[in-house]
C-alpha cells in the first residue's frame, strides 16, 4: 500500500500557515456564532398570558416589557408581540433595576459610561441612569447589572429603530436571586 502524504497547493505556502489560520477562524467563528443560534430557539417563545397581563398596549401605542421574574423583554403593539421575547440582564443585588412605568427620555447609540467605564450600545436610557442597552460577552456571567436592563448587543440593535424617546417601558417582578 502506498503511503500519501498531505500536499498543500502552491498558494497555501510550503508551512500551510494560511490552513493554519482559516481552521482556526472557521472553529472560532463556530464558537461564537453556534450559541446565538441555541438562542434563538429560545427566543420563539411568546410571552405568557400572566406576563401579558402584566403589559400590554392599547391602539397604535408601543410598549417596551420587561419581565424580572423571567428575565425576558418583549415589545407590543396594541395586541400583538412585535420583538422577542429576548433574553435580558438586569441589575444585582444592592442595585437591583428599578419597578414601574417609566418612558425613554434620552437615547444614545454609541454611549460610554463615564460612571463604570464602560461600552453601552445602543443606550436607551428610562429611569435615571438606568437604561436598556447591549453588552459584549454573555449575559449570563455575573450577578447581574449595576441596574440596567442588558441586551446583547444584537438584540439591542435590533430593538433601537422600533423605539423613540417617549416609549412607554413598563418593568416588574425581581430577579431571581436578588
Amino acid at each position: 500500500m502506498e503511503k500519501r502524504s498531505f500536499r498543500a497547493p502552491r498558494w497555501l505556502g510550503r508551512s500551510g500557515a494560511l490552513a493554519s489560520v482559516l481552521a482556526f477562524l472557521v472553529t472560532a467563528f463556530s464558537a461564537v456564532f453556534a450559541p446565538a443560534a441555541e438562542a434563538a430557539s429560545v427566543r420563539a417563545v411568546y410571552p405568557t398570558a400572566a406576563e401579558q397581563r402584566h403589559c400590554h398596549a392599547s391602539g397604535a401605542r408601543l410598549v417596551v416589557c420587561v419581565d424580572q421574574n423571567a428575565q425576558r423583554l418583549w415589545v407590543v403593539r396594541g395586541s400583538s408581540v412585535i420583538f422577542g421575547p429576548v433574553t435580558v440582564r438586569t441589575g444585582r443585588r444592592g442595585q437591583l433595576t428599578r419597578t414601574g412605568t417609566f418612558r425613554i427620555y434620552w437615547r444614545h447609540q454609541h454611549h460610554w459610561s463615564t460612571l463604570y467605564n464602560a461600552p453601552m450600545p445602543y443606550a436607551q436610557f428610562f429611569s435615571g441612569g438606568e437604561a436598556l442597552h447591549g453588552v459584549y460577552g454573555n449575559l449570563s456571567r455575573g450577578p447581574g447589572s449595576h441596574g440596567c436592563v442588558n441586551l446583547t448587543v444584537r438584540d439591542a440593535a435590533r430593538l433601537w429603530p422600533l423605539t423613540r424617546k417617549g416609549t412607554v417601558v413598563e418593568v416588574w417582578g425581581h430577579k431571581p436571586g436578588s
